[in-house]
C-alpha cells in the first residue's frame, strides 16, 4: 500500500495543502489551493469555482489528457479538520494549469515548486534556469565545486534521456520511475527506495546526497541507455526497459572494476551532511598541518 504523508507548504504566507507519495517518490498538490493563491481568491468556495470553470474550459481546448492525469487523494479540509477527496496534481501537471492563468504570481510560484520539488522540475524547466539556480543553491549548501559541476552535468544527462523517453512514448511520472529504478538496479544492485534507505533519506534527493563518484556512475548509466535508446529506437515499453537495464549494467562494470582495483566500495551510506562533515574535517587537517609547518 502506497505510504502517503499530508503536510501544508506556506507560499508567500498562504498555505498550500501538499501530500507526498512514497511510492511515486513525487509531491502532489492540492489544486484549488494553487489556484486561490494564483487568482487571490478569499475563499475556498470562490478558489474551487474557478478551479471548476478552468476545467470546462482546458476540456473543451482539447486539454482531456491533462485532467485525466490529475487524481483525488484526501486531504484535510481547512473548514472542519476532516479529509476529504481533493483534486491534487504532481508539479508537471501544475506548471500546464499555472500557464492557463493569468496572474503576477505565476513566476514566483514556479520558483517556489521548484524549491519544493526540484528534482522533478529538472526534467521540466528550461536547462539553463535550472542550472544558474542549482549553482546558488548548491554554493549556499557548501558542496564543493567539483562536486556542483558533476551535479549539473547530471542535470542535464537526466534532461537528454528523459527527452529520448519522451520520444519513444514513455509517460512522465510511474513510467519514467520504473525506468528509473531498472537503471539504478542494474548498475548499483539496489532500486532507488533501497539506496535512499541505505543514505537514511526519506524525501530527499538521491542525487543530491550521492558522492562525486557515485554521481559519475549514475550518469554513465543514464547516458548509456540514452544512446542504446537513440541507436535501437525502441517501440514499447518493455523494451524500453530492457534498454534500461542493459544500460545501467555498462555503469555496474565500471563500478565493479573501480572497487576491484581500490578495494573500496564505491556506494557509501554517507549523506549529504556526513558528507559536509567529511569535507570541513578535511579542510581542518589541512588549516592544522600548515600551521605546524610553519
Amino acid at each position: 500500500m502506497t505510504k502517503q504523508d499530508n503536510a501544508i507548504q506556506m507560499f508567500e504566507e498562504q498555505k498550500i495543502r501538499t501530500i507526498w507519495d512514497e511510492e511515486q517518490e513525487e509531491w502532489y498538490f492540492s489544486v484549488v489551493d494553487v489556484v486561490g493563491v494564483l487568482t487571490e481568491q478569499t475563499t475556498l468556495r470562490g478558489a474551487s469555482t474557478y478551479w471548476a470553470v478552468l476545467k470546462k474550459r482546458l476540456k473543451s481546448e482539447g486539454a482531456d489528457q491533462l485532467l485525466t492525469n490529475c487524481k483525488q487523494l484526501k486531504l484535510q479540509s481547512p473548514k472542519d479538520g476532516k479529509r476529504y477527496k481533493t483534486d491534487v496534481a504532481n508539479i508537471e501537471q501544475l506548471f500546464r494549469i499555472i500557464q492557463s492563468i493569468p496572474s503576477p504570481k505565476a513566476e514566483p510560484l514556479k520558483m517556489w515548486l521548484a524549491e519544493v520539488g526540484r528534482e522533478r522540475v529538472e526534467e521540466t524547466l528550461d536547462p539553463e534556469l535550472t542550472i544558474e539556480r542549482a549553482l546558488e543553491t548548491y554554493s549556499k549548501k557548501g558542496y564543493t565545486r567539483e562536486w556542483i559541476n558533476q551535479r549539473l552535468q547530471a542535470i542535464q544527462v537526466r534532461k537528454e534521456l528523459t527527452d529520448e523517453w519522451q520520444d519513444r512514448g514513455v509517460k512522465a511520472g510511474i513510467e519514467y520511475a520504473i525506468l528509473t529504478d531498472e537503471i539504478t538496479r542494474a548498475w548499483s544492485g539496489m532500486t532507488t527506495r533501497q539506496y535512499k534507505r541505505l543514505k537514511g533519506l526519506t524525501k530527499e534527493s538521491l542525487r543530491d546526497n550521492m558522492t562525486t563518484t557515485e554521481l559519475i556512475l549514475n550518469m554513465l548509466a543514464e547516458t548509456s541507455t540514452k544512446d542504446i535508446s537513440k541507436a535501437e529506437k525502441p517501440e514499447t515499453f518493455i523494451q524500453s526497459q530492457e534498454v534500461a537495464h542493459r544500460g545501467g549494467k555498462i555503469a555496474e562494470i565500471a563500478r565493479k572494476a573501480l572497487e576491484s582495483e581500490t578495494g573500496h566500495p564505491v556506494i557509501t551510506p554517507k549523506n549529504a551532511a556526513e558528507l559536509h562533515a567529511v569535507i570541513v574535517n578535511m579542510i581542518e587537517e589541512t588549516a592544522k598541518s600548515a600551521d605546524k609547518k610553519e
